[in-house]
């Protein structure tokens, strides 16, 4: 019974958590003009979200609103995602309300599984400690709401890994442009249109974009791999940038470099394939050992029990 009260009280912490989240604000005890202030910078947000994600009026997801909560609160508590998880997200086209709101459902979510196939279990089996569905609720919500990032650090590297592959095509192309005596915005487009993979596409995207916002090409190359942690964009804009601004050739060390980062994913490849034949090589190691276990086990019966 005391592990059912347990389990019953953290289910209902965690629901009022989440209550607590999705609830708006109270304005209660605030002043009017500081009450009138905050629903006014709620209105603008929700106006500027809306009309950044939802052109045509659609209505926000649930899970987005939640999202967005979640942000606003680690904002003004002055907690920010780190570098490189904002840059995995970036990189996978995925936002960062998306996959907060991901984040607590799959702790909360966790934690609820745990506490279920566990709280039975104390009640049958009594000599296990009361405080088991708590620990496995703490370790279900742990594992829960790393998932998520788990998935997309995964599909981040893929991801990465392509990127740095057709980077080094994409160095060629600009610079076989660029020797044919075309300027840098033209090299560029002629470069990026040469494919419909998902890495050029996205590589036409912030080409065009950068016109919009009245920014240089290679300012927004730059830009794009700072977001998406990828130091090859950042090399190719300020090569492109002193060709621009100076006049520079840059064709060989375009070239050189397009040459450098092949070799650089071919020995990452080879790297690869070795920790897979390692694995390989560990897996039928333990199948002999278990073999031989088999063998002698008969012998060590024999041994002991005589």
């Amino acid at each position: 019974m005391t592990a059912v009260l347990l389990a019953g009280a953290v289910a209902g912490l965690g629901v009022l958590l989440l209550v607590l989240v999705l609830q708006p604000p109270a304005t209660r005890g605030a002043s009017a003009a500081g009450a009138l202030a905050g629903l006014d910078r709620a209105r603008r947000e929700l106006l500027d979200d809306g009309a950044a994600h939802h052109p045509t009026g659609a209505r926000t997801a649930p899970a987005e609103r939640l999202g967005r909560r979640i942000a606003r609160s680690l904002a003004e508590s002055g907690v920010s995602l780190p570098w490189r998880l904002r840059s995995d997200l970036a990189l996978t086209g995925r936002p960062v309300e998306t996959h907060l709101a991901a984040s607590l459902v799959g702790a909360v979510a966790g934690a609820a599984v745990a506490l279920l196939a566990l709280t039975p279990l104390v009640v049958v089996l009594t000599e296990l400690p009361l405080t088991t569905p708590l620990w496995g609720a703490v370790l279900g919500a742990l594992v829960g709401g790393l998932l998520p990032t788990a998935r997309v650090m995964s599909r981040a590297g893929a991801r990465r890994r392509d990127f740095r592959h057709v980077v080094g095509s994409f160095l060629d192309l600009v610079a076989l442009n660029l020797s044919g005596g075309r300027g840098v915005p033209e090299a560029l487009n002629s470069a990026a249109a040469v494919s419909d993979g998902w890495v050029m596409l996205r590589l036409r995207e912030t080409l065009e974009a950068a016109r919009w916002r009245g920014v240089t090409q290679w300012t927004a190359l730059g830009e794009l791999g700072e977001e998406t942690g990828i130091p090859q964009l950042r090399d190719l804009a300020a090569a492109l940038e002193l060709v621009a601004d100076d006049g520079a050739k840059v064709r060989e060390s375009l070239t050189a470099r397009a040459a450098s980062l092949r070799r650089s994913e071919l020995a990452d490849a080879e790297g690869r394939a070795q920790a897979r034949s390692q694995s390989m090589l560990v897996a039928q190691l333990l199948l002999a050992v278990g073999f031989l276990i088999f063998l002698i086990y008969p012998a060590i019966t024999r041994v002991l029990t005589a």
